[in-house]
């Protein structure tokens, strides 16, 4: 019998909850629901910072939604549930290429490029000009790069598990990381940021 899942069980290990989330959906108990909310707890931060830093504000309530949404109807199907922060980041990334060629197809049916809105912080204002140059270069990237760094630089993520989420080999995680870094770097001197 699954014991009720409360605040007090957060400190229970991804692999115990996905195993809870699986035995409850089998057993038709709310402790599935439980258990999927902690994990959602857990990662929605990483989540949210990881899908912005990849598409920016707009939509990106329903983009976090999205991922979470695909997380728990792929769950079942999950192989290895150590692997468990690999998987929902590639799923952040499978959401924001979406979004990407969904943004694609709209402007090519509209001919206008989407308006970004303002990054905002309560920070003073060097450093909230300081965050929006960073951003304004990470968009100035290509969509390949800005993930490599995105995940690598930004969310810690290891060369190998990026190179497992995005599908590609750890040299050309190696090498796009070398030129996001140089391209973002000549972007921020270009805004006159002394690095």
């Amino acid at each position: 019998m699954l014991s009720v899942l409360t605040e007090q069980n957060t400190n229970l290990s991804d692999i115990e909850l996905i195993k809870r989330c699986r035995q409850g959906s089998k057993s038709k108990q709310s402790s599935d629901r439980a258990a999927f909310r902690l994990l959602y707890r857990r990662y929605e931060k990483r989540v949210r910072a990881t899908l912005y830093q990849l598409c920016g504000e707009s939509m990106l309530d329903d983009l976090v939604q999205e991922v979470f949404f695909r997380a728990w109807k792929g769950l079942p199907k999950l192989r290895q549930p150590k692997t468990f922060s690999t998987w929902l980041y590639r799923i952040c990334w499978n959401t924001a290429c979406d979004q990407r060629r969904a943004f694609a197809q709209l402007r090519e049916q509209s001919k206008m490029l989407p308006k970004q809105e303002p990054f905002e912080d309560s920070a003073d204002l060097n450093q909230m000009h300081y965050q929006a140059l960073v951003q304004q270069g990470l968009q100035a990237l290509s969509f390949e790069q800005r993930a490599v760094i995105v995940l690598h630089d930004l969310e810690d993520v290891p060369q190998k598990e990026v190179a497992h989420i995005l599908d590609i080999p750890v040299g050309t995680v190696k090498s796009r990381l070398f030129h996001a870094r140089k391209a973002l770097r000549e972007f921020l001197e270009q805004q006159g940021v002394v690095l």
